[in-house]
Order: structure tokens, then sequence, then C-alpha cells
């Protein structure tokens, strides 16, 4: 019997990258966002405490779905184990650039 997939997503917030792993990961019902649900965070008996995985913790408190745009999306890997949902800095610079993401009511380009 296999088991429930666990889903790894990192996304860029405000030049951070975040880290999270969450049980349910697909297309949002709203056009441009990804819907993550059951957001997945380590034991609370950890002797050892993660500061950015503990502000995590704070800043998804009593969310049970969250939508992140499609353009900040980095990767989105399903992985065998949990790992430590971490905050990292994001570099403001190189190459990268966000892809565009227009809709049919976007006049920009005729």
């Amino acid at each position: 019997m296999r088991k429930k997939p666990i889903y790894k997503i990192i996304f860029h917030n405000q030049d951070k990258i975040f880290e999270v792993y969450a049980k349910s990961v697909h297309q949002g019902a709203m056009f441009g966002f990804i819907e993550i649900e059951e957001l997945l965070f380590g034991e609370k008996s950890s002797i050892v405490v993660d500061p950015s995985e503990e502000s995590l913790k704070a800043e998804f408190n009593h969310v049970s779905r969250t939508y992140i745009p499609m353009h900040s999306i980095i990767r989105i890997d399903e992985v065998d184990k949990q790992g430590a949902s971490k905050i990292s800095k994001g570099s403001n610079q190189g190459n990268v650039t966000h892809f565009p993401v227009y809709t049919s009511g976007d006049k920009s380009k005729k």
C-alpha cells in the first residue's frame, strides 16, 4: 500500500525563499495560483529549535489552505519524507526573470 505523498514546495516571497512541506498541492480555483493544503512542520517535541521553521509555523498558524502565485513558484517535488521547513535569503542578483502570465483580457499584447 502506497503512503500518501509529501510535497516540498520552494517559492519566492518578499525577497526571501520559502521551503515548505505539504500533503496536498494542486492548481487552485483562482487562475494563476497553486493551492497548498495541510502544511507540515517538524515535531514540537524536538530539542533543537530552528528559528526559520518557528517563524514559518507562526506565519502559517491557523492557515488551512494557502494560495501561492504561480510565478513565485521555483520548484515542487514529491519527496519520500518530510524535511525541515525553512526561510532563506533570496538573491536580488542573477538573470532569472519571472515568466509573464497573460489573460484573455490583457490588451497590452495587441
